[in-house]
C-alpha cells in the first residue's frame, strides 16, 4: 500500500466510480414521481414525508458513500447535479436533504472509528438527519444559548433553535451548542427522545414545506460517539451548504422554463400589439423563452463547475496533502461565490421574466407560477449576496484572502 493509499484508508473518502447514467436511471424516476402533486402539495402545504420516505428507500441519502460500502460511488459534482435534478421537480424536497446530504459528508471526511462505522451504517439503513443550528436573535458562537453538558458516560442537550430545515422527516437532529469553557460541540439526539419538540412554524413565503421551523431540546440525552467539536466537522462544509442552496435554486431555474414553455403552449390568443396571434409563433414571446434557457443554462455551468472544487478539496483531504487542501479551499471559495452571484442572479431573472411570455393566465393560482420566484427568493436570502462581488474583487486584484475567518467575525456560520 503506497503512503496515500494508506492515507486514503485512514478517512471513508474513495475516488467516484458512479456514471451519470447510472446515477440519473436510478433516481430519475423518483424525482419524476415527486415531482408529481407539487402545485397541489405547496397550495395547501402539505409536508411531503410521502416523497421523502421514496428519497429514502431509493438511497438517495447514501449517494456519496463510497460503492465498496454500500453506497453509490457518487462524487460531489454528480451529487449536487443530482439535487438540482429533485430541485426541480420539487424545491421543497430537494431542500430537506440539505443538512442530512452534509453530515454524511462530514462522516466521510472523518477518520475510520467503530463511532463512524455505525453512522455510516446508519446512512446505509437509511436513518435520516435533520438540522438544529441557528438560534433566532443570536449570531455568535460566543452567545450560543444552547448547551451540551456532560451527565456520566453520555450528554446532555438543552436549548433551542429556528431554521431547523429537515427536523420533522429526520430520524436525528444535528444541533449545534457550547460546551464546557468556549468549546463549541454538535451533537446528535435522536427525532423522538422525550424532550425533542419541533413545531412547523416557518413563517417565509417560500420553501413552505421544509419544515424549517423551531426546535426546542430539554435534556435530551446524546450518547458517546454522537458529540464532535464543531471545529472538526469537515473544512469544505460552508462550500457544501451554500452548494447544496445553489443546486435547489438551479433546478427552480428549470423549473421556470418547463412551466413557461407548457404555459405560452396553453395560450389561446395573443395581445393586439403583438407580432402574431398566435402566441407561440410571436418572436418577442419566443426570445423570453429563450432568454430563461440560458438564464437555465448559466446555472448548470455554474453549478457543474463550482461544485467539481469541492471534489478535488476532498481528494486533498484523503491524500493528506495539507498545502493542497489549503489551496483548493481557496479555489473552492472564489468559484463557490462566483457560483452564488450567477446562479442566484439567473434564477431571480428567470422566475420575473418568464410572465413576460404570459398573459393574464399566467398568474393564475391554478398554475401557481409565482412558487418559482417565492422558492427562489426565499433560498437566495439564506446568504449575503450583496458582499460578495466586493469580495471577489478584493481578492483579484489585491490578492485579500476570501476565505471567511467566521470565528473572527463572531458569526459562527449562523447567519440569519
Amino acid at each position: 500500500m503506497t503512503a496515500t493509499e494508506e492515507q486514503t484508508a485512514l478517512t471513508y473518502l474513495r475516488p467516484a466510480t458512479a456514471t451519470d447514467a447510472e446515477l440519473s436511471a436510478r433516481f430519475q424516476p423518483v424525482f419524476d414521481r415527486v415531482a408529481e402533486g407539487n402545485v397541489q402539495r405547496e397550495k395547501d402545504r402539505v409536508l411531503p414525508h410521502e416523497q421523502v420516505g421514496w428519497l429514502k428507500e431509493a438511497g438517495f441519502g447514501r449517494v456519496r458513500i463510497p460503492a465498496g460500502a454500500g453506497g453509490f460511488g457518487a462524487s460531489l459534482e454528480q451529487t449536487f447535479a443530482l439535487l438540482a435534478d429533485l430541485g426541480e421537480a420539487d424545491a421543497n424536497v430537494a431542500h430537506i436533504w440539505r443538512n442530512h446530504l452534509a453530515f454524511v459528508e462530514d462522516r466521510l471526511n472523518s477518520r475510520s472509528s467503530a463511532g463512524n462505522d455505525r453512522w455510516i451504517q446508519r446512512f446505509l439503513d437509511g436513518e435520516f438527519v435533520g438540522g438544529g443550528w441557528t438560534e433566532a436573535n443570536n449570531g455568535t458562537f460566543a452567545n450560543l444559548k444552547t448547551n451540551v453538558r456532560r451527565d456520566g458516560d453520555r450528554w446532555l442537550v438543552s436549548g433551542a433553535k429556528f431554521y431547523a430545515t429537515g427536523s420533522l422527516y429526520a430520524d436525528w437532529l444535528d444541533v449545534l451548542g457550547k460546551g464546557e469553557g468556549d468549546s463549541v460541540l454538535t451533537a446528535l439526539v435522536r427525532r423522538n427522545d422525550p424532550g425533542v419538540e419541533l413545531v412547523d412554524d416557518w413563517t417565509g413565503f417560500g420553501q413552505r414545506t421544509t419544515a424549517s421551523g423551531s426546535a426546542t431540546y430539554r435534556d435530551v440525552p446524546a450518547e458517546e460517539g454522537d458529540v464532535f467539536p464543531a471545529g472538526e466537522r469537515f473544512v469544505y462544509q460552508g462550500h457544501f451548504y451554500q452548494t447544496a442552496m445553489l443546486s435547489v435554486l438551479a433546478g427552480i431555474t428549470r423549473a421556470a422554463l418547463r412551466d413557461g414553455i407548457a404555459a405560452l403552449k396553453a395560450r389561446g390568443r395573443n395581445y393586439p400589439q403583438g407580432l402574431n396571434p398566435e402566441p407561440t409563433e410571436d418572436a418577442q414571446l419566443l426570445q423570453v423563452i429563450g432568454q430563461v434557457s440560458v438564464h437555465a443554462f448559466a446555472a448548470r455551468a455554474a453549478l457543474r463547475t463550482s461544485s467539481s472544487t469541492l471534489d478535488l478539496i476532498a481528494a486533498a483531504h484523503a491524500a493528506g496533502d495539507e498545502d493542497a487542501r489549503k489551496q483548493r479551499v481557496l479555489e473552492a471559495e472564489v468559484a463557490t461565490t462566483q457560483a452564488q452571484l450567477t446562479i442566484i442572479e439567473a434564477a431571480l431573472q428567470a422566475t420575473t421574466t418568464v410572465f413576460d411570455a404570459l398573459g393574464a393566465s399566467g398568474v393564475s393560482e391554478t398554475r401557481l407560477l409565482d412558487r418559482h420566484w417565492r422558492n427562489a427568493r426565499t433560498l437566495a436570502s439564506h446568504n449575503p449576496r450583496v458582499y460578495k462581488a466586493r469580495i471577489l474583487g478584493d481578492w483579484l486584484v489585491n490578492e485579500t484572502d476570501p476565505v471567511p475567518n467566521l470565528a473572527a467575525l463572531g458569526r459562527g456560520g449562523q447567519g440569519n
